[in-house]
């Protein structure tokens, strides 16, 4: 059978930028930073105080108490999202083959805020009294679980779990699963909350955070010589994938076409790029070659970008590497610059606001640009956004355990 087309009808999304994708997008192409200091819980112990936040979150207005209290923060950021991706795409579930729609959704930690609240309900209150919701909130197949439930989705469904190249292993399987004929149908994307007390004193162990406390909107600067570490962020996104003769029968909204994917591993370091840069080099040839275009048809890069000093220069490398001379014709930009490192969800907003590039003529920018540094020196977008058509864009991410992803799409 030959390989089918699949196209994406649907995006939805939750950041510290808003609740919503036209609010993310719009608020990118200002470049806003979703970042400021933590309202959460008290961060006078850890070295980084701030984060990018889903300020304002509202659980009641999207979940009645009775349902809110068998879902964490993760699932329900999902299905915010993907709410919102349904509506998009405008799927009539009571009209469609329900056993050839499913779901495929990433998430690096899962439901940590569930565990960390019930840990301490157990110390001062006893083991009998932690909510036998606990192990369905906390699984991270949950959100997976809910999603197949809120849509009745009857086809394959599970989660990915590959630290910050969650969600993007996510919508390749997903991509891949329609290609070969089991679905028609798959929602995918991923989620993260893991901007918790114990989430945020972890990332500071590892020195992976910035520690910029005095000014967090300028803290995410990735690709400057001055980074010096990623900004926590949280939210979900979703993305509706269809088989493209599906998706043109019912008049649906078609944004862009997926037409690639690659993965590899560095098999190096359990936190650490191998600054050799041929593991994510090899991914983005992977995923040209499995859409069938060359590398000279790429017009932008959705980098993975994430503000740290060896992630920022071993990612341009690999660019230049893949693309050569045309690596200098590339708009390369970060949208972890705005909205923060949303780990196993990362992947999922950065191909959304890839796919709004596509289909808008517009590039956000890589924001807190303001010192070059010599080895990371391709054209980062920095600080305003820009005008520019693409017909083409892939979309990077690398994640600890040395995963490395890559997204291929295009205009139809």
């Amino acid at each position: 059978m030959a390989r089918r087309r699949v196209v994406i009808t649907g995006l939805g999304a939750v950041s510290s930028l808003g609740m919503d994708l036209a609010s993310n997008w719009d608020a990118m192409l200002r470049g806003e930073s979703g970042a400021g200091l933590i309202t959460r819980f008290d961060t006078s112990k850890h070295s980084c105080k701030f984060a990018c936040e889903v300020w304002g979150w509202e659980t009641e207005k999207y979940f009645p108490k009775i349902e809110s209290k068998k879902l964490d923060k993760f699932t329900m950021y999902y299905l915010v999202a993907a709410a919102e991706a349904m509506a998009a795409s405008g799927l009539d579930m009571s009209k469609e083959d329900r056993t050839m729609a499913g779901c495929i959704l990433g998430t690096g930690i899962g439901g940590i805020h569930e565990i960390e609240a019930s840990k301490v309900l157990q110390i001062e209150r006893g083991a009998d009294r932690v909510s036998p919701f606990f192990i369905p909130k906390i699984m991270a197949n949950a959100m997976a679980g809910q999603t197949a439930i809120r849509f009745g989705l009857q086809g394959t469904c599970y989660v990915t779990s590959s630290a910050c190249a969650s969600a993007s292993h996510a919508i390749g399987l997903a991509l891949r699963t329609i290609q070969w004929g089991e679905a028609d149908i798959m929602i995918t994307g991923g989620s993260e909350a893991a901007t918790t007390e114990l989430g945020l004193a972890g990332f500071c162990s590892l020195k992976a955070v910035s520690g910029r406390n005095d000014d967090p909107k300028r803290a995410s600067r990735p690709f400057d010589k001055n980074r010096d570490g990623f900004v926590m962020g949280e939210g979900a996104a979703s993305l509706v994938l269809e088989e493209y003769e599906h998706a043109r029968r019912r008049g649906a909204p078609i944004l862009a076409e997926v037409l690639g994917y690659g993965s590899t591993d560095d098999a190096f370091h359990i936190t650490a790029p191998n600054e050799d840069a041929d593991g994510p080099a090899r991914a983005m040839r992977m995923a040209l070659k499995d859409g069938g275009i060359s590398p000279e048809q790429i017009g932008y890069v959705n980098a993975h970008g994430t503000s740290t000093y060896l992630n920022d220069k071993i990612e341009t490398a690999a660019i230049k590497r893949v693309f050569g001379d045309h690596a200098k014709k590339l708009a390369v930009s970060s949208t972890k610059s705005m909205v923060g490192h949303l780990l196993g969800a990362s992947g999922a907003i950065e191909l959304a606001a890839a796919t709004l590039t596509l289909q808008r003529g517009q590039v956000h920018p890589t924001i807190n640009y303001e010192t070059p540094d010599p080895e990371c020196d391709l054209d980062y977008v920095p600080n305003q956004a820009r005008e520019q058509r693409v017909n083409y864009a892939i979309s990077n991410s690398l994640g600890f355990g040395g995963h490395n992803t890559c997204l291929l799409i295009g205009k139809v």
